[in-house]
C-alpha cells in the first residue's frame, strides 16, 4: 500500500454511515476487498482506522510482548478496546459503530485525514480544535521531531 494523503470534510449519515471521499477510496482500492479495522486513538477524541495488512502487521509488534508482564497485558486490553472490523459497502460507504461514534463525538459534520499508513476520523469541531491547539507549538515540535544535523542530510 501506498502512503495516504489528503484531508477531508464528510458528514455521516443517521445511521452512522461515512461515504468515503472519492480520492480516499481510490487510493486504497487495491486493498477495499480486505476490510479494515476502526479503532480509538489513544491520544485525541478520534477514531483511527487501520487498512487490514496494517492491522495486522502492528498485532504482530505487539504479539511479541510478554503477557505475563501485568503492563503489557493491561496495554494490550486497553489498546484493543472497543476495536471493531468494518468494510466499505458496495456504495462506498463504512459503518461506524455506535460506541465509536459516541467516542469520538461524531455527529454530522466529519473529518477524514490521512495519517500516512491509516485514516484518523474526526468530529469536524474536535479537528480544527485540535489543529489550533497545536499550532502555536507546532514549529517547535517539527523542529524537535524532525530536525536533524545537516550532515544527515548528507550536507558537509
Amino acid at each position: 500500500m501506498d502512503l495516504l494523503t489528503g484531508t477531508y470534510d464528510c458528514k455521516v449519515d443517521a445511521k452512522g454511515r461515512l461515504m468515503m471521499p472519492a480520492p480516499l477510496k481510490k487510493q486504497l482500492s487495491s486493498i477495499l476487498e480486505d476490510g479494515f479495522v476502526l479503532r480509538r486513538s489513544v491520544f485525541q477524541k478520534c477514531l483511527e482506522l487501520y487498512p487490514m495488512a496494517e492491522w495486522q502487521r502492528l498485532m504482530q509488534k505487539m504479539n511479541k510482548l510478554n503477557r505475563f508482564k501485568k503492563k503489557n497485558n493491561d496495554f494490550i486490553r486497553r489498546f484493543t478496546a472497543g476495536v471493531k472490523i468494518v468494510e466499505v459497502d458496495a456504495n462506498g460507504r463504512l459503518l461506524i459503530p455506535k460506541d465509536l461514534t459516541v467516542f469520538a463525538n461524531i455527529s454530522k459534520e466529519i473529518v477524514v485525514a490521512s495519517a500516512i499508513n491509516i485514516v484518523e476520523i474526526w468530529d469536524k469541531d474536535l479537528y480544527e480544535q485540535a489543529i489550533d491547539d497545536a499550532a502555536d507549538d507546532f514549529a517547535d515540535l517539527a523542529e524537535e521531531v524532525m530536525g536533524q544535523d545537516d550532515e544527515d542530510y548528507g550536507i558537509s
